[in-house]
């Protein structure tokens, strides 16, 4: 058996292990989701698979008076949690099942699914499509959904990247001055004098919840930064090398030193709740956390200041996500699945939202032309900018020092790394907890991850 018939069913059992987990979430997240019924567009319909998050909700609430009534094409939604729907998607992608026209995949997937040939490419679609505007997409957003042979194969509904949040009231009451573009010294410096600014306040809130898309995060953006890597080029482990300890001791050593009170439960939730609450001076994390600490009815709006994530060895270290639309190459119905992409990803989408629910809840980082956007800016002026420059400094490719053997920043981008980066988080948050040495937590993490590589070559 070749290695492309080994990875290839590696695949397909990665969907059929989730099976029955799958079948147990079933219709549980349908979810409100058929408010179209059945008629129209010439018996058009599409069946999308969604995250729950509010923003999807939302497009979800629009559809039917937006979508449906210019176009006739039914939408049938099927929304749940993140790690139900990406089982579901798993399975049904990787077995070519076809229930699915599309579902919310990430440049975490695109790659492999690509490669695999479980996603259609959409570049014919976007080329055609004047008033879509590809060229305003995002370039490090367009160039993460596209495969390795050079075809778009998803579009992005909202992006991120990652950025440090600071409370400049603190920081001015305890005279420090945040650096335009902080080292991660000087930002462990600054913890420790920001310790106690207020009663209870501690100087920075970081992730030490265990998950791969939790902790492992913004730990791997420390490590890129600091010149390690989970594996060189050839596929070969490295999270026992000096750079990797290095970084990760560093990270515990500031959360133990300086950080929130039940770090390694803390994930960006928490880490969000204690910076709105006025519990932390500072909090590195998603640039999609601006929006809330700056909403209309959070306590600390006009109080946070905004700089790039902090570096060591690297001009950059923030991360790259995207929530996209992929079209399963199985579907029957393309030509309609992309006029859903057009409007979902559109231009004009993000007007009816700002229009009718309000433009803070615009889903953002995608195109260049929200950030020039006078209604966007008014509410978000505070990071819009900061919040571009983040996403467009990327380099998913290359975030570190070395070669990578697979694109990535904040992860590594093969199927198996989902269980790999929990099981390797989970060591570390013990570490945090104080129940073991970094050294120790890697010593276990690295022959997980040789076990994983090996897997790969």
């Amino acid at each position: 058996m070749s290695l492309k018939q080994r990875r290839q069913r590696r695949y397909v059992q990665l969907g059929a292990s989730v099976a029955a987990a799958t079948l147990l979430a079933g219709c549980a997240g349908a979810g409100g989701g058929d408010d179209n019924s059945s008629g129209g567009g010439g018996g058009k319909t599409l069946n999308v698979l969604m995250v729950n998050n509010p923003q999807m909700t939302e497009l979800q609430k629009l559809t039917a008076a937006d979508f449906t009534k210019k176009t006739g094409i039914q939408v049938h939604y099927t929304v749940l949690p993140e790690n139900d729907a990406r089982d579901k998607f798993t399975q049904d992608f990787s077995n070519q099942a076809g229930q699915y026209d599309i579902a919310t995949i990430s440049n975490f997937e695109v790659p492999f699914y690509a490669k695999n040939g479980w996603l259609a490419p959409l570049d014919s679609y976007a080329k055609k499509d004047k008033a879509f505007d590809q060229a305003d997409i995002l370039k490090p957003m367009q160039e993460s959904l596209t495969g390795t042979d050079g075809k778009l194969y998803a579009e992005p509904f909202y992006g991120e990247s990652s950025f440090l949040m600071y409370r400049k009231d603190l920081f001015a009451k305890k005279h420090l001055t945040m650096p335009a573009h902080p080292t991660w010294q000087q930002v462990a410096d600054l913890a420790a004098k920001a310790d106690g600014a207020a009663p209870g306040v501690k100087g920075i809130c970081l992730r030490g919840l265990p998950g791969w898309g939790e902790m492992i995060a913004p730990l791997t953006t420390v490590v890129n930064t600091m010149g390690g890597t989970w594996y060189d080029k050839d596929w070969n482990a490295q999270l026992t090398s000096p750079a990797f300890e290095k970084a990760t001791k560093f990270y515990v050593d500031l959360i133990r030193a300086h950080g929130e009170a039940g770090a390694a439960q803390s994930g960006y939730a928490e880490c969000l709740n204690n910076m709105t609450q006025g519990k932390t001076a500072m909090w590195y994390d998603s640039t999609a956390g601006a929006g809330s600490l700056e909403a209309s009815n959070s306590p600390v709006k006009g109080k946070i200041g905004y700089v790039p994530a902090p570096v060591d060895k690297t001009k950059t270290s923030g991360w790259l996500y995207t929530w996209a639309w992929g079209v399963q190459k199985a579907s029957k119905n393309q030509d309609a699945a992309w006029k859903f992409i057009s409007w979902a990803s559109g231009k004009g989408y993000e007007q009816e939202v700002g229009a009718k629910i309000g433009w803070p809840n615009v889903p953002a980082g995608k195109r260049a032309s929200t950030y020039s956007n006078p209604d966007y800016l008014k509410d978000a002026s505070a990071f819009a900018d900061i919040t571009k420059s983040s996403i467009a400094g990327v380099d998913p490719k290359n975030p570190g020092v070395q070669q990578r053997p697979t694109p990535g920043i904040q992860f590594v981008d093969f199927p198996d790394f989902t269980d790999l980066g929990t099981k390797v988080s989970q060591e570390i948050s013990s570490a945090i907890a104080g129940k073991q040495s970094v050294a120790a937590a890697l010593k276990t993490s690295q022959a997980l991850a040789e076990k994983a590589g090996k897997e790969q070559r």
